[in-house]
């Protein structure tokens, strides 16, 4: 039995559905609307890509299916666990079995007419003739091998990963060039490229004279799996619980997208098309598929130069989830808006607070504000006027933090004592409180017209601007945006999570790699966080709290 959850978004590249099984899923391949997904109870499930829906099973194995392989015509697939088994997709009936042994790796020939497989701890590739089941030759190795795949377009022509590198054979067992560093490799569709990892790095090379045509930086994590979109344009390769893409079809190779959504690591991955990325994990017993946006033509919105979709550091970030957008701002004063459930970019515009870290940017009926603090001014910026106006700051103090409440049409700032509040429309100061005792004001939230100063000593003190009396009224609860709408429901900062104020128990937390973020926005039911080096998190928990 499998279920379909459809329109969970766990982050910007977003998850179409996810598949939940019985089953622990350890393979996958796919072929044009089809995939197969090998499950470590030994089946084997054929899902549809447009629907997730099952379409089909096979009986498969005793034990856990570990490899997946459709012949180029999509006709047949092999699957691998004891013995290979070569089954006709078609129909569901097994065309061939038999026995080598435990069998880790396996891959058919471009002519169907061989199989390659990587025996269980051993140091050898055994050939197959498909049609007969006998193995008729077998290629020693020094070390074990833990990986074998045939080129995708020269049945004569086969890769093998052993002690960590990447051997290059003909099917008669001869060495073709020597080998290269790698503990993971994949050929592309048309077979003139193949990618291989190692220590952080990938690299893609021409298979016939093996010249580099890329090196991406990755991390120093052991990638399990990669692979090649059906164009040749991405790469693909899993490193724990996220997904890595790659564009490799220019000069400039770069990051398109990052996804996470697996609770566990990913096992298998595939590409189903050009534009979606197939995923499963053992931990989770899902199969995740992803859309993954063309290349943005980043419209950026400036009076002088065009800005490289490749942004500055990432400073701040601001949701507005009634209008289905967050909005980015880096350190070169590039602000750019997003999409919430595509991950694509809507607008970007230069402004001039480059090189400023204390701002805020907001889109009001269409217009979009910047205010910044600069040179002990107060500066503001909108793209319709350009610059409006800046003042001098009315506080003996450095403000720390600026807000725009956008329901006053006020700008809110703080500094370690008071909060000031000015008129967009003028400049001109409206209000100024100062906190009670000496709390040395740390942080801002506002929401509304409404905002409230933290300190770690009082907590958080709040006041209401929008009020028709002279002076704002003094709240004494603590900001919305930090609660679930339940009320208990906690953002802490510190722990990078969310906690249950009532037990103190925290309900969910961001991984180590998610902790350090540039700016955090929580209105209880999307978290959007933004980290200097470029990495937006959108977080969707419609699905994970009960209301």
């Amino acid at each position: 039995m499998v279920e379909v959850v459809k329109g969970i978004s766990t982050e910007w590249g977003a998850c179409s559905y996810t598949v939940l099984l019985n089953s622990s899923p350890q393979a996958l391949s796919c072929h044009n609307n089809i995939i197969a997904v090998g499950c470590k109870d030994g089946g084997i499930i054929i899902l549809n890509v447009i629907t997730g829906s099952q379409t089909g099973a096979l009986p498969g194995h005793i034990i856990g299916v570990t490899s997946l392989t459709f012949s180029s015509n999509g006709t047949s697939l092999v699957s691998v666990s004891l013995g290979d088994t070569i089954w006709d997709i078609q129909t569901g009936g097994v065309i061939k079995t038999f026995y080598p042994g435990l069998v880790c790796s396996a891959s058919i020939s471009a002519d169907c007419t061989r199989i390659a497989i990587r025996p269980n701890d051993s140091n050898t590739i055994q050939l197959w003739d498909s049609q007969t089941g006998e193995c008729y030759h077998t290629i020693q190795q020094q070390s074990l091998v833990s990986h074998v795949c045939f080129s995708p377009i020269d049945p004569q022509y086969l890769l093998s990963i052993s002690d960590e590198k990447v051997w290059q054979w003909d099917v008669n067992g001869h060495q073709i060039k020597p080998p290269f560093d790698g503990t993971c490799v994949s050929f592309s569709s048309d077979g003139t490229q193949f990618a291989s990892w190692y220590k952080g790095v990938v690299t893609i090379r021409h298979s016939d004279i093996g010249a580099i045509v890329a090196k991406l930086q990755v991390t120093d994590e052991q990638v399990i799996s990669c692979c090649f979109s059906p164009d040749c344009r991405l790469v693909a390769g899993t490193i724990n619980n996220t997904a890595y893409v790659w564009d490799i079809s220019d000069l400039g190779p770069h990051l398109v997208g990052t996804f996470v959504g697996h609770t566990g690591p990913i096992d298998c991955l595939a590409f189903s098309s050009p534009s979606s990325l197939i995923t499963g994990s053992a931990t989770d017993n899902s199969v995740k598929v992803w859309q993954i946006s063309a290349p943005l033509t980043d419209p950026v919105i400036t009076d002088s130069k065009s800005v490289s979709i490749t942004s500055a550091p990432i400073q701040c970030i601001t949701l507005q989830a009634k209008d289905d957008i967050t909005i980015t701002s880096d350190s070169d004063g590039v602000v750019k808006i997003w999409d919430i459930f595509t991950g694509l970019c809507k607008a970007s515009y230069q402004t001039p607070a480059k090189g400023t870290v204390c701002r805020d940017v907001q889109l009001i009926n269409g217009r979009l504000i910047c205010v910044w603090y600069e040179g002990s001014k107060i500066h503001m910026w909108d793209t319709e006027k350009g610059r409006l106006w800046e003042m001098d700051n009315k506080s003996t103090w450095i403000v720390n933090e600026i807000r725009i409440l956008t329901g006053r049409s006020e700008i809110v700032c703080l500094d370690i004592s008071s909060i000031q509040t000015y008129s967009i429309q003028t400049g001109e100061l409206v209000s100024k409180i100062e906190a009670e005792g000496v709390p040395f004001l740390s942080s801002l939230v506002v929401d509304g017209s409404r905002a409230w100063a933290y300190s770690s000593s009082l907590g958080y003190q709040g006041w209401d601007f929008g009020i028709s009396s002279p002076l704002p009224v003094q709240l004494h609860n603590i900001p919305p945006h930090k609660l679930h709408p339940n009320g208990t429901l906690l953002w802490d900062t510190v722990l990078s999570g969310i906690k249950d104020q009532a037990t103190a128990r925290v309900v969910f937390q961001l991984s180590r790699r998610f902790t350090r973020p540039a700016d955090v926005q929580w209105n209880g039911q999307y978290l959007v966080v933004c980290y200097p080096l470029n990495h937006v998190l959108v977080l969707d928990f419609s699905y994970f709290f009960l209301q």
